[in-house]
């Protein structure tokens, strides 16, 4: 069986990503159409990939589809799901999942009401370094996990294209954007454990001053309304913590991405991958010389969700695990506003 698959969405992340990706799973899936606000983008992408129908509006791709993908402004993420799900379509949404945790569980609703698989481009779990990490926390190699450290930050790389910077459209700045893959991957590394509390702070002030230093292009710092810095620290049942920290235009050496998790008989870092251990009345550092896999995140997302609608393999991204993630983001926004700390019953 092939899946017919529909993409609503034709800008960077579709033709970079999802696309070529979804060329390369072959005969599991074939994009027959793409719709995309503007219908000139729509026509390009039709072109390069072969796509034989391009639509003004999504909804009249979805007798035509078994599926689609949403690669749209954040903004839209909650309604065209929504849409699709009630069509009888199963849906791969962009991250994150929608604009906050409102829009995240109508979501699921209307997923579990079509009984039609939801999942969402949270990629960074197929990394090579994240599938070997999940296999050494499995077989209980680090014991019970302590404190977890989540750094994804860049050093002047605010997006100066699309409309990452746009706070109606988008909902935030580099915590919605980037620090999301990182949250995501963390806690599902974790195992999902249930958040007790949150305290986080925001920061744009960099992004608004004058004269900006910025390698990844323009960007118009006068009218500047998201998060280009956020730092968080999440406690977590059982005693659990996580320290969190993501940023666009950090003021660093050059840019970091770390996770590490410190556990009772042992540690791991992802980036780069290593396990830290003390035994035999000694300390190890044991570097795993080969790590299996492609190297391609994005291919094995959207060959996980392909097969799992075709009822070959179980939805490693989990509608109910991403609304988790979306959770904490509003309660690190909310901590921001009122200066306190947020607490989850």
């Amino acid at each position: 069986m092939t899946l017919k698959m529909g993409i609503i969405g034709a800008g960077g992340i579709a033709k970079g990503r999802h696309l070529p990706a979804y060329k390369n799973l072959g005969d599991r899936v074939t994009v027959t159409a793409i719709c995309d606000i503007n219908p000139e983008n729509a026509r390009e992408a039709a072109r390069l990939f072969d796509i034989p129908k391009v639509y003004d509006n999504y909804k009249d791709m979805f007798p035509e589809v078994d599926a689609v993908t949403i690669c749209t402004p954040n903004k839209y993420h909650a309604g065209i799901t929504i849409d699709a799900l009630n069509a009888g379509v199963h849906v791969l949404c962009e991250k994150p999942m929608a604009m906050n945790t409102r829009e995240c569980e109508a979501m699921i609703q209307a997923a579990e009401k079509s009984d039609k698989l939801l999942s969402i481009g949270y990629h960074y779990r197929f990394m090579k370094n994240a599938q070997a990490a999940k296999k050494v926390l499995f077989e209980d190699e680090i014991g019970a996990p302590l404190v977890a450290r989540s750094q994804s930050l860049r050093r002047r790389k605010v997006p100066g294209w699309g409309v990452f910077t746009n706070k109606e459209l988008q909902g935030g700045g580099s915590l919605i954007d980037y620090g999301c893959h990182f949250l995501d991957l963390t806690l599902w590394l974790l195992d999902h454990p249930k958040p007790v509390e949150v305290t986080g702070r925001a920061y744009n002030q960099l992004s608004r001053m004058p004269d900006q230093i910025n390698e990844w292009g323009t960007f118009d710092n006068r009218g500047f309304e998201v998060d280009d810095h956020v730092t968080a620290y999440i406690t977590f049942e059982g005693g659990l913590s996580l320290l969190f920290e993501t940023s666009w235009s950090a003021n660093i050496n050059e840019d970091i991405e770390n996770l590490s998790i410190s556990g009772e008989t042992g540690g791991l870092d992802v980036f780069p991958f290593r396990l830290n251990q003390a035994k035999h009345g000694m300390l190890f550092n044991s570097e795993a010389q080969w790590i299996p896999g492609h190297g391609d995140p994005g291919f094995d997302l959207v060959k996980n969700f392909a097969d799992a609608c075709l009822g070959n393999e179980e939805l490693i991204v989990k509608p109910e695990e991403t609304l988790q993630v979306t959770k904490i983001i509003d309660a690190i926004y909310l901590s921001h506003e009122t200066g306190g700390s947020v607490t989850f019953t």
